[in-house]
């Protein structure tokens, strides 16, 4: 329906594309992915331990439905904020998901049950959709096409970083002053942060979509501008081959993140680690995930995005391999994890964008992430069931299976040279 279509004005003379052209508010905008990629570590290390140390949740599944909360509100939200930031803007959906994260440390701090720890991570997971996405957008916005695997590269390394940098953190915190509540004001003060400068600093990018959008040929003869939502969630969910391996991928790809996020934990609490040990096992996987996307985000602007995406799944399924029958190399399999990911994470991005019309890339990248983060609430049910029924090794050897065979449907479905179509637009 022709409604459905949101309205663009002619675009500005004065507005111009590139990452040098916008620097100052793309790094700004990389400081705020820095944020709230904090918000989300404030739990990667303490509330895994937290479920079976303070509220005495035994079995895996009951642990992980904190995950599935997030992964279930943060995949809906992305979403809605899609299609939000199409219509009202990008600044007032990033403003709004600071504001939903508000909540989410008192919640952490002085829940009293079980239901309250769920309740913030539905919040974190509204807040994460709104403000990791719009992020992305933003960024999209700002460097045009050439650039893009660069500027994926950039906002995912921030925010990655910023989950490692913080899972470190409140390890020790938590070793120094107890689970609570010394690491959960760290995310408060991340957020305060985040929403001071998302007000005071941050502009408004959707005018450079619509410059982009004038000059933009379609790379696919079904990715023309005037498509409906419906069909644009059709055409990245299924039809169109690069958009929909991309969206199994990132389903995927987030399904062993939920399995290492909701376990790995559990796991070396159980060989006897310390909550400072753990920590370090913890940042090393985003920490090596955030700091090679730095590299492999804009090495697939040159290489293409297929092969990135395939090997990446390929060495995360090694990694999961290496925790499922090797219970002493820790250390080098959450690196090799953090790597094979950052092969993929920035890459799934950019292989979106090369395919999506400006006009509607922000929910196109909405459903992109729907399915992605749809991958959490996927983990935390197979694996916490699996680790139920037959142990935590059991569980992470399934995973790694089913990261193998996503990157074969990469292979296989993808297509190798959109980048380089896409490019030749701007």
């Amino acid at each position: 329906m022709a409604s459905d279509i949101p309205k663009y004005d002619a675009p500005s003379p004065r507005t111009v594309l590139g990452l040098r052209e916008n620097l100052p508010q793309f790094m700004l905008l990389v400081a705020v992915n820095a944020l709230v990629g904090g918000t989300l570590g404030q739990e990667r290390t303490v509330l895994p331990l937290l479920a079976a140390q303070e509220f005495h949740l035994d079995q895996y599944t009951g642990g992980l439905t904190y995950i599935l909360a997030f992964g279930l509100s943060k995949a809906v939200t992305n979403y809605f904020a899609g299609t939000l930031s199409d219509r009202y803007g990008r600044r007032p959906v990033l403003v709004a998901g600071w504001l939903v994260a508000v909540p989410v440390p008192i919640l952490l701090i002085a829940g009293p049950s079980w239901s309250w720890i769920v309740a913030a991570n539905v919040l974190l997971g509204i807040s994460q959709g709104l403000t990791w996405s719009t992020a992305v957008i933003m960024k999209m916005d700002l460097v045009g096409s050439k650039q893009r695997g660069l500027a994926m590269g950039f906002n995912e390394a921030a925010g990655y970083l910023g989950v490692a940098g913080t899972a470190l953190a409140t390890g020790y915190l938590a070793t120094a002053y107890g689970l609570r509540p010394a690491p959960f004001l760290l995310g408060a003060a991340f957020i305060a942060l985040g929403l001071g400068l998302t007000v005071l600093a941050v502009k408004e990018t959707h005018h450079h979509a619509k410059t982009e959008a004038a000059r933009h040929v379609a790379t696919q003869s079904g990715a023309h501008a005037s498509l409906t939502t419906g069909q644009v969630f059709t055409l990245t969910s299924f039809k169109d081959r690069s958009l929909s391996a991309a969206s199994q991928a990132g389903l995927v790809n987030n399904l062993n993140d939920g399995l290492a996020w909701g376990l790995f934990p559990v796991l070396f609490a159980g060989a006897g680690l310390n909550l400072g040990q753990i920590g370090i096992l913890a940042a090393a996987y985003p920490a090596a995930w955030g700091l090679a996307q730095l590299v492999t985000g804009a090495a697939s602007d040159r290489g293409g995005r297929k092969w990135f995406i395939t090997a990446g799944m390929l060495v995360q399924s090694v990694a999961l391999g290496i925790f499922a029958y090797d219970f002493g190399p820790w250390l080098a399999a959450a690196i090799i994890l953090g790597l094979g990911t950052a092969l993929v994470y920035p890459t799934l991005l950019a292989a979106i964008g090369d395919v999506a019309h400006p006009i509607w890339r922000a929910r196109s990248v909405g459903v992109y992430r729907l399915w992605r983060d749809g991958g959490f609430a996927v983990g935390a049910l197979l694996s916490g069931v699996l680790a139920d029924l037959y142990g935590i090794p059991a569980a992470v050897a399934v995973v790694a299976a089913i990261t193998a065979a996503s990157g074969a449907v990469v292979a296989v479905r993808m297509r190798n040279n959109d980048h380089l179509r896409d490019a030749s637009t701007s």
